[in-house]
């Protein structure tokens, strides 16, 4: 696997991120994350997006961050907002998420962030299995769907 920086408008990220609005809409019934999300986003120093390619270069894996400060959602200064974690179903189980997710930890850290923060669906027990196994805690709610009762909500201090 080769993981490479992207932008989030990159064609490949647009494809797996069309992927993955189409496994939320299967799971929650839905159209899939409504959160507005923009390219700028995720350049750094105040982001990063990230692909996983297999060795035939074809997309596999994506996942992003994003600053967050102090705002009306429920954020707080220094936080780090994961966002598109998400794995193609052939490519599932073979560390990939966890790889990525401990590549974009390391990058927020170095950019300066103090918490990575990530909301989460309770449709979603994979998500979750990462994100509690890698030293992930319930936290406040915050972002889009804070109010959703569907919505989880995890941190970790980076």
């Amino acid at each position: 696997m080769h993981i490479r920086r992207v932008s989030f408008d990159h064609p490949d990220a647009v494809k797996l991120n069309d992927q993955v609005q189409a496994e939320y809409g299967v799971r929650y019934g839905d159209g899939g994350d409504a959160t507005p999300l923009a390219p700028a986003d995720f350049e750094p120093p105040n982001g990063l997006y990230l692909i996983a390619y297999d060795e035939f270069g074809t997309p596999v894996a994506s996942g992003g961050w994003r600053a967050q400060d102090e705002n009306g959602e429920g954020n707080a200064d220094g936080d780090a907002e994961l966002k598109r974690m998400y794995v193609v179903e052939g490519m599932r189980g073979r560390g990939l998420a966890r790889r990525i997710l401990a590549a974009l930890e390391e990058d927020a850290r170095a950019a300066g962030r103090i918490r990575m923060v990530l909301e989460t669906g309770a449709k979603q027990p994979e998500a979750v299995a990462l994100y509690t196994s890698s030293g992930y805690e319930p936290c406040a709610k915050f972002g889009y769907y804070r109010f959703h009762e569907l919505s989880l909500c995890y941190a970790k201090a980076l």
